[in-house]
């Protein structure tokens, strides 16, 4: 109870960060559309979100919780420990951003050469050099909010987000009210709102008892140990990021093509982040406290219910972006600068992501698998896989397919990548071993997501001419989803899926 407890807990406020995120991203499509600028910003600011996978959510925090949880189950030192280890990322992380401002032309020339020559370049240099700082508050943010979700408590590290789209709506207002340049404001709010993050969560910790004083830096033993750990899941995380550069440089050579699948992007998100990054987020410390404990049966079960909730909410997520892409992205996005184009460009996009959205998520089910046992060699293996899966598509298909190549080559890397991860999972046994009621429950969940298909697409047929009204498509939207999770019960409930009860347990817990 208590895990899923924390599943809701973080995926709730992750629900709110992206609920704000989407007004965020809707006023910057409607100020810059798909312009040379909105390209620009998107990619300036995905540059510290390259680097952050390795400090952040990624190398780091996945080889720092799992040797945190269980020093703090042990009691031995737990709170000198991460002392040490936030000393020592402020010194790596301050020498990555010297480093980054001086070379950051070829930081660019590499994310997207197409932007060589024309004014996208200086400007995403530009906006880099300000964006770039975000790099190293988030990261240490991010190892606050590992050791709060080590002793449990989810709620200041997974609300600390929302400060993030805060800060950009804000910022937003205040330069229309004053006139100023959006995109300059936009790119110094990255590092504002870095700086509001850390802040937040290094006062929570120091409130839940583990005050995080930076020392002088100086390699232990133990962050020998931790720094041989995460060099494997770095080197996994570089391979990802290579992903997503192959799928940006095909992006850059189409006019609008970045700015389109940041838009996409942000739609997927969705629900990776409220189901996939809450079940990473609660199960990793959830799995170690019980390998340290010897509860191998306690893990199996953790594991089959995470997998369980995440089909659950998923399966009909992926339905959704694959069945009304366009009415989702007309409604949100298309005002002000952001055309009608800019909407069939990415609604294409969001259908292709949305093939992918399982396995984007299932992936954050069983990557903590290893990183619990501190493997992290076998997931840099399994990435080096998907990566040649990433580039062969995307770069095979773009001649033929134009800027979804980059989506193509991101979903099929995803599936890849799953497959890797469930065939490697194998070696542990039954701690990955699916149970009957997941057995049980797993089709009919899809069946259910397949009826509850129907029922919306019937339904944007039907709310159409209400759905390109501006004073009606917010409501005709809403409307169309309130179909879909009306269906989605009954049918979730005809099928055996779930039960209502079941859900009312689930929100109680």
């Amino acid at each position: 109870m208590s895990m899923m407890r924390g599943f809701f807990t973080v995926g709730f406020w992750t629900l709110v960060s992206r609920v704000l995120g989407f007004v965020r991203d809707v006023f910057i499509a409607g100020a810059l559309g798909a312009t040379p600028v909105a390209e620009a910003f998107v990619l300036a600011f995905s540059l510290p979100n390259l680097f952050r996978r390795f400090f952040a959510e990624g190398a780091f925090n996945m080889a720092f919780v799992p040797m945190f949880s269980k020093k703090l189950a042990s009691g031995d030192r737990p709170l000198v420990f991460a002392s040490d280890a936030i000393s020592m990322l402020a010194l790596v992380l301050i020498v990555l951003n010297a480093t980054a401002m001086l070379a950051m032309p070829y930081l660019v020339w590499i994310m997207a050469s197409g932007f060589v020559g024309d004014e996208r370049f200086d400007l995403t240099v530009f906006f880099g050099r300000i964006a770039f700082p975000y790099i190293i508050f988030i990261s240490l943010a991010a190892l606050a909010s590992g050791v709060l979700n080590s002793a449990g408590r989810f709620v200041a590290a997974a609300a600390a987000p929302v400060l993030l789209n805060i800060c950009f709506i804000a910022a937003l207002f205040v330069a229309d009210w004053a006139g100023w340049n959006v995109g300059l404001t936009l790119a110094w709010c990255v590092p504002v709102a870095g700086v509001a993050q850390f802040a937040f969560v290094w006062f929570a910790a120091h409130r839940a008892g583990f005050t995080l004083i930076p020392r002088l830096p100086r390699m232990t033993p133990e962050l020998s140990r931790l720094a041989m750990i995460a060099a494997p899941a770095a080197l996994a995380g570089g391979v990802v990021q290579v992903n997503l550069v192959v799928g940006r440089q095909i992006a850059s050579y189409f006019d609008g093509a970045n700015a389109w699948l940041y838009y996409a992007d942000r739609l997927y998100q969705l629900p990776l982040g409220v189901v996939g990054i809450a079940i990473g987020i609660v199960l990793l410390p959830d799995l170690s406290r019980r390998l340290r404990l010897g509860d191998a049966e306690g893990g199996r079960e953790a594991f089959n219910r995470a997998a369980e909730f995440s089909l659950l909410l998923t399966i009909p997520s992926a339905v959704a972006l694959l069945v009304i892409p366009t009415a989702l992205v007309s409604v949100l996005f298309e005002r002000g600068a952001f055309g009608a184009n800019d909407t069939a460009a990415t609604a294409l996009a969001t259908a292709i992501y949305g093939l992918g959205l399982p396995a984007f998520v299932l992936q954050k089910l069983y990557q903590p698998l290893f990183f619990a046992r501190e493997d992290t060699k076998s997931p840099f293996y399994f990435a080096l896989v998907a990566l040649s899966v990433n580039a062969a598509v995307a770069v095979g298909l773009s001649p033929f397919v134009g800027f979804t190549a980059s989506a193509y080559g991101a979903t099929f890397a995803g599936w890849a990548m799953l497959a890797c991860l469930w065939w490697g999972s194998r070696k542990f046994g039954d701690a990955a071993r699916l149970d009957a009621q997941l057995r049980h429950k797993s089709w009919r969940i899809v069946l259910a997501s397949l009826m509850m298909g129907v029922a919306i697409w019937a339904a944007a047929q039907v709310m159409a001419p209400l759905l390109v009204v501006p004073g009606t498509r917010v409501l005709a939207l809403i409307g169309v989803l309130a179909v879909g999770a009306v269906s989605y019960g009954f049918a979730g409930r005809i099928t055996g899926a779930f039960t209502l009860g079941e859900l009312r347990r689930m929100m109680r817990s």
